[in-house]
């Protein structure tokens, strides 16, 4: 690999960002707006400007909300100038389905470093690579995990971004997006991606790794053992 893979933590409970800011072996943070209201944020700029106080040193991507492109253009500029670690995230696409290449490729020229969210595709890949060329450092974000979901391997898709990436400019990372489990992680690193993200509660399991499996079998039944006793289960 030219780049060895960094993890970012993603999710919204305040204690856990800061956790996982102290932790040297998470580069980085995400969030989103769904991540927040799960999370019972209702004051957007009051959590935001808090993380901030308190992560300074490690990259945090914050998303926009609007729907309408000049909301949009708007809040972006607004998120940037909360710090020199921030980068804005834009969605691929607003509601209705139009396009934010042209708010990408505006925001890049003015060198607003960028999380391009919410891409499902080759197309999208290579619209938004067109778009960031020449600006500032930035991040092409695919929901390989959700891709997953529908069936298909979203490997070959990741090695096909990974070049158009490559290709495109060096400043432009790829991040492996909506992990679903610890295996994602060893994915990311054979498709070459730069960056993936890592819900809070599996960054908990990663001492799982290397692990040797006939004691996780051991460990399994007695499991079962102990659960059935307190369970206090018979059969007469």
């Amino acid at each position: 690999m030219t780049h060895q893979l960094k993890i970012y933590s993603d999710g919204a409970d305040r204690a856990s960002m800061l956790e996982m800011s102290k932790n040297p072996k998470i580069q980085g943070l995400t969030t989103n707006p769904s991540l927040m209201k799960k999370a019972g944020v209702t004051d957007y700029v009051g959590f935001c400007k808090d993380i901030l106080q308190h992560i300074t040193d490690k990259p945090i991507s914050l998303e926009v909300f609007a729907d309408e492109f000049p909301e949009m253009r708007r809040q972006a500029l607004e998120i940037n100038s909360w710090g020199k670690n921030v980068y804005v995230k834009i969605p691929i696409t607003n509601s209705q389905g139009h396009s934010s290449i042209e708010l990408v490729q505006d925001l890049a020229k003015q060198k607003v470093k960028l999380n391009v969210t919410a891409i499902f595709t080759l197309k999208q890949v290579w619209e938004t690579c067109q778009a960031l060329k020449g600006g500032a450092p930035s991040v092409v974000s695919i929901f390989a995990g959700r891709i997953a979901d529908t069936g298909r391997d979203p490997m070959p898709l990741m090695q096909a971004a990974l070049e158009m990436c490559r290709s495109t400019d060096s400043t432009i990372e790829l991040l492996w997006a909506s992990t679903r489990e610890l295996y994602n992680i060893k994915q990311a690193e054979q498709a070459g991606c730069d960056i993936i993200t890592v819900p809070f509660d599996l960054i908990k399991k990663m001492t799982m790794f290397g692990q040797d499996l006939t004691q996780m079998s051991l460990e399994t039944v007695q499991t079962f053992k102990r659960d059935a006793e307190a369970a206090g289960f018979k059969i007469r």
